[in-house]
């Protein structure tokens, strides 16, 4: 009789769990699942997918520039294509391997885009000034956006592999998730940061205002012939340009565009080969008399760095076609 009870109460207890048994399981799994919620494991491809849009926005912007006209830029023209190519690859690489690697490529990259631009902005890059303009402003917020979500979703795939091998006590979790509030609040101060420093250098950079006033000063123009072509120089013998948009009155240049095709001002003289009758002058926006010849405002172009150069000819930049004025 004692034997079948002790069987009877075996097999019991074999079926039955004791009693607070059921408890553990329930509370186990409720921290699994407020770790899986607290660790943000749902975030991190989001993050991943929108750094990869933004670095693919970015290089689009870079290819732009490089295609309108900034290719002919000495020394730097190449680096807006090597911008486009690298921030393309790490892009893809982002979405479809997933590595944390890249990720941090990538944001590396997005927040070293940046710091050449605003070196390029404050003194210069390969003897480059930078001009500030809209499409170099969005470029920047583009890239410390780029930056900060892609270095976000590091951080949240590193403290999901931390927590993925196993179950952590309290006070790992606890840990862990004050280590990850350090490093997502490293991330916003140096997004913050980029973003103050990117609005320093917009705010002491000039953008492309209207050059000092030459009113009775002088100007000699001459020709010069540049592939096969008379077209029509500075005194120096830097290739003059026209814009399409412009009218034999009025100049559309103005802004940026003045900074990267500086105005020919003062009065014009007529130079070897320069017809005389074709010579004028107009009144720019900011009371700045300019040469014109043959009713077309005459620009120079910062990507000719020598004489009998003609980089600007046939640009399709900042708002229009440029072209050399040929005699």
């Amino acid at each position: 009789m004692i034997s079948s009870r002790a069987t009877a109460a075996s097999a019991w207890h074999a079926v039955l769990p004791p009693p607070g048994a059921g408890v553990f399981p329930l509370r186990n799994r409720a921290v699994g699942r407020h770790r899986k919620v607290k660790l943000g494991d749902w975030r991190q491809p989001w993050l991943r997918v929108a750094g990869a849009l933004l670095l693919v926005v970015s290089a689009g912007i870079h290819l732009d520039l490089y295609l309108t006209g900034y290719r002919s830029i000495p020394t730097i023209g190449w680096l807006f294509l090597v911008q486009f190519l690298v921030a393309f690859i790490l892009a893809i690489g982002a979405l479809v391997t997933h590595s944390r690697l890249v990720a941090i490529a990538g944001a590396a990259f997005a927040l070293s885009t940046l710091g050449c631009y605003l070196l390029a902005v404050w003194i210069g890059l390969f003897g480059y000034k930078e001009i500030r303009t809209r499409a170099g402003i969005a470029a920047g917020l583009i890239e410390v956006a780029a930056f900060a979500t892609l270095a976000l979703a590091v951080v949240i795939a590193g403290a999901r592999q931390a927590a993925a091998p196993a179950r952590p006590r309290p006070r790992v979790l606890a840990g862990m998730r004050a280590a990850v509030s350090l490093v997502v609040g490293a991330v916003g101060a140096v997004s913050v940061a980029a973003l103050v420093l990117f609005g320093i250098a917009l705010a002491s950079t000039g953008g492309g205002g209207e050059p000092a006033s030459a009113a009775g000063a002088g100007v000699t123009l001459k020709t010069a012939t540049i592939g096969g072509v008379t077209v029509l120089t500075s005194a120096n013998g830097f290739t003059l340009y026209w814009f399409a948009p412009d009218s034999p009155s009025a100049s559309r240049c103005t802004g940026s565009c003045a900074a990267y095709w500086p105005p020919v001002t003062g009065t014009p003289a007529a130079g070897p080969g320069v017809t005389t009758g074709k010579l004028g002058t107009i009144m720019r926006p900011g009371g700045t008399t300019q040469a014109t010849y043959d009713g077309h405002p005459l620009y120079t172009y910062i990507g000719d760095n020598a004489p009998a150069q003609a980089r600007g000819n046939k640009l399709d930049l900042n708002g229009g076609y440029w072209y050399e004025v040929r005699a």
